[in-house]
Formats: C-alpha cells, structure tokens, sequence
C-alpha cells in the first residue's frame, strides 16, 4: 500500500495530478482544495496517499495535509460514500467551511453540492456530526496552518478580479500565488500587488 509519495510534479490538474519518483509517474486524484495549494509543475511535492484497492481496480488518492488526508477517510466510512463522491464532497466546499456545515447540520449547503442528494447530505451529518471535531483540531505539525486564511483570501481575490473583468484563468493564477506566498497580507495590500503584477 502507498500511504506517502515524494517526487517532482509532472502534472497538474483540479481533480488529478501525476508525480514523477522514481521513474515512475503515478497518478493520484486529489480534491480542488488540494489542488490550490500546489506548487508549480516542475517543483517537489509531497502527497499524503490514500489507496483504494477493489478486484479491478487500484487508485491513489492525495492530500497535502493530514487533516484533508482525515476528512476523506471520515467520509468514505459512510454508507454510500465511496472514494470518487468523497473527492466531489471536498471538492464541492472548502475543508473548514464542509467540516462546519456537518457540524451545524446544514442540509441545504451540503445538498448543494453536486452529486450529494438529500439522503446523502443527512448520513453525512448524522454519521459524521460527532466526529467533526476530531477532524478539526487534527494538528499537521503547523506545515499548513494558513491553509485556511490562504484560501479565503484567494477566493476574495478572484472574486475581486472577475469582477474587474480579468479573464477567469489568469485571476486564478495571480489570486494563487499571492494567497499562498503571502497569506498574511490584508486583502487591501494583496489585491495591489496582483493587481500590479497583472498590469505589469
């Protein structure tokens, strides 16, 4: 069983990415939030890995943190919840916002994921409500405690972006790499700098 993988990022994309070790290019599907927090191709990374062995088939799944890595393993322990529609759960709503709405039991967010259903949404919370907490105070080491800060000033900034009327993909790009090279920015300053870099 792969359990860790280390090498150089060959591939990049929202649901999957290919690391190159050894030789070899293995495959792992991976949730968005993941996929945010990703170095440039060409770069190191390091994946915590999931394997999910059935009689035909054999898929990694990766996460950049314990916690995502923990999240996923909470939801494939539900009735009906198998590794794919988990990965569309984590996709669907970022990591700390999905473990609060499982808490709070809300229904209506968690059924507006695609691909959650109505049932599915309440074994989600009855099943998983109790266990949230665990999931939320998991502790990686401090590797990526601004992962959340991160993010939300990511989304702030792409959302500012589309709206001044840059195109979708090179607002993705800048807003990435100012919330993760410096996500102690305020949004004030952060939304300069890119603005800067984009009119550079």
């Amino acid at each position: 069983m792969i359990s860790y993988l280390e090498g150089k990022l060959y591939e990049k994309k929202p649901d999957h990415v290919v690391v190159l070790a050894g030789g070899v290019g293995y495959k792992v599907s991976i949730p968005v939030s993941t996929y945010y927090e990703l170095p440039n191709q060409g770069e190191g990374v390091a994946l915590q890995v999931h394997t999910h062995v059935r009689q035909d088939t054999f898929a990694l799944y990766g996460f950049l943190s314990g916690k995502e890595q923990l999240l996923f393993h909470r939801l494939i322990g539900v009735a009906g919840v198998g590794p794919s529609l988990a990965l569309k759960v984590m996709s669907g709503l970022e990591p700390q916002t999905l473990i609060d709405s499982i808490r709070r039991g809300d229904r209506r967010r968690l059924n507006a994921i695609p691909g959650v259903g109505k049932k599915t949404a309440e074994r989600l919370i009855l099943e998983l409500r109790d266990k949230m907490p665990e999931v939320a105070a998991h502790d990686d080491g401090g590797a990526r405690e601004d992962t959340h800060v991160a993010s939300s000033l990511r989304e702030d900034l792409l959302s500012a972006l589309m709206n001044l009327g840059f195109p979708r993909l090179q607002s993705e790009k800048a807003a990435l790499a100012v919330a993760r090279d410096e996500p102690e920015l305020s949004f004030e300053d952060a939304l300069k700098r890119v603005l800067r870099e984009l009119s550079g």
